[in-house]
């Protein structure tokens, strides 16, 4: 039997946890300095009790930069062995989290099949289930009834939920107010922002915010705290809505360590690249410090069939400037559902981001496969190169699509590679090429 509901609840009481050894030890820290932090809010440890496939991951300050894939079915693309294959892939490439979005039909099925073999955290949004796995149309759902379906959630042992919880009546005032270019279109947010207008209700997440951390405590799940009114596009970046909603996830950070309920932050959304800074310290500020997790920012509108650059552009200033966990954007993003491959892009892309600002934020061993990288080009050994490379078939299928004559080069450069040229003269040989034809 735990002596603790929750990582929070042990950190607090001085224990540490078997998971936050575990974290400690992907992080190269002292188990007692993520407990600390841990204690504090400004680390969370998704890690669900009901969860035992589970290889936990922190996320947040001095922390390694983590991502999430999401997938899951639709009523356009029902194919739950698709789905399963992707969440294979993104283990494979490193994925730490996976998001299953699932909005059609009975998905606990596949949730529970998902939890089962993933070692990777699980997270959801219960707002999308909640019409499938209730059965109601929008305007005949309870409040009670959004609260059963963090229950089941809970109970079938997802790490993490996004929950909608700041899109309140004073949010959605100010939002009205001030107006948008592209509205609301986080789809969890657009639809509770219908449910209260139809029914003239408080949010029920808002209302009943103490029910659904006590659900959540039980189970020891992390709330994310969804950003219901987050810019959809560069021009409604850092509005009053934006703003109005943070305010209110300040607060709700704070009610939710009160019940030792680990938290992160969602935040944008679109974003031009001058705004991302200052977007991640305010977030910070205002939230007390708590993980950030960051959906994109993609910095144009424009790039439909490339926006897992645009995002990863956005990701990396973002993380570098304080976010802690990306969610990534794939190709098929404002499109249609991604496939496989639009997987894998989405995912290195993110990977890219999320690596390139722990080298900036000095990470510890961030840098390190960087170097052997640099150590392996130095001496030409390419096996060296594709053993650190983060994708080594790719890698390899790359190099020998153009074999060179010159096995020790490659067919961009010949024996004119740099590598080649300078060893040899530091070596002191000369370097000849006519005669070598």
């Amino acid at each position: 039997m735990r002596e603790y509901a929750t990582q929070m609840e042990a950190a607090k009481k001085g224990i540490i946890t078997p998971e936050m050894r575990t974290v400690a030890e992907k992080e190269y820290s002292a188990p007692e300095a993520i407990m600390e932090k841990v204690a504090r809010g400004v680390v969370a440890i998704p890690a669900n009790k009901m969860h035992k496939s589970l290889s936990a991951e922190g996320i947040g300050e001095g922390l390694r930069t983590k991502i999430n894939v999401n997938l899951g079915i639709s009523g356009d693309c029902k194919d739950y062995t698709m789905e399963m294959e992707k969440v294979k892939l993104a283990l494979k490439y490193g994925a730490e989290a996976i998001m299953d979005l699932s909005n059609y039909g009975k998905t606990n099925t596949f949730r529970r099949q998902l939890i089962d073999m993933s070692t990777a955290m699980i997270g959801t949004v219960p707002m999308y289930d909640a019409i499938g796995y209730l059965d109601k149309d929008l305007l005949e759902i309870t409040a009670e009834d959004f609260l059963k379906v963090v229950k089941a959630h809970a109970e079938e042992g997802v790490d993490f939920m996004t929950i909608h919880a700041g899109i309140n009546k004073r949010a959605i005032e100010v939002f009205r107010r001030e107006g948008r270019k592209m509205n609301i279109v986080s789809r969890g947010g657009s639809l509770l922002f219908a449910w209260m207008s139809m029914t003239g209700n408080e949010n029920p997440f808002y209302e009943y915010y103490d029910d659904v951390l006590e659900i959540l405590r039980e189970y020891d799940v992390t709330i994310s705290l969804g950003d219901a009114l987050r810019p959809g596009c560069i021009s409604d970046a850092t509005d009053a809505g934006q703003i109005s909603e943070l305010i209110e996830l300040g607060n709700l950070t704070k009610r939710a360590w009160e019940h030792d309920v680990q938290v992160m932050v969602e935040g944008p959304g679109h974003m031009a690249m001058n705004e991302i800074a200052a977007n991640m310290t305010l977030q910070k500020r205002i939230c007390h410090n708590a993980p950030f997790y960051v959906l994109g920012p993609l910095v144009s509108d424009i790039f439909p069939g490339y926006d897992h650059i645009t995002s990863a552009i956005g990701g990396a200033i973002a993380a570098a400037n304080g976010a802690d966990f990306l969610c990534y954007v794939t190709p098929a993003e404002h499109l249609r559902l991604p496939d496989i491959d639009d997987v894998k892009e989405g995912i290195a892309a993110s990977k890219i981001a999320a690596h390139a600002a722990d080298i900036a934020k000095g990470v510890p061993h961030a840098k390190d496969l960087d170097d052997e990288m640099a150590k392996a080009r130095h001496k030409l050994d390419w096996e060296g190169m594709f053993k650190v490379a983060y994708d080594p078939d790719k890698a390899r299928e790359y190099y020998e699509s153009v074999p060179p004559a010159e096995r020790h080069t490659c067919s961009m450069c010949g024996k004119m590679c740099a590598v080649r040229t300078t060893n040899m003269i530091l070596e002191g040989k000369n370097v000849e090429f006519c005669s070598e034809r």
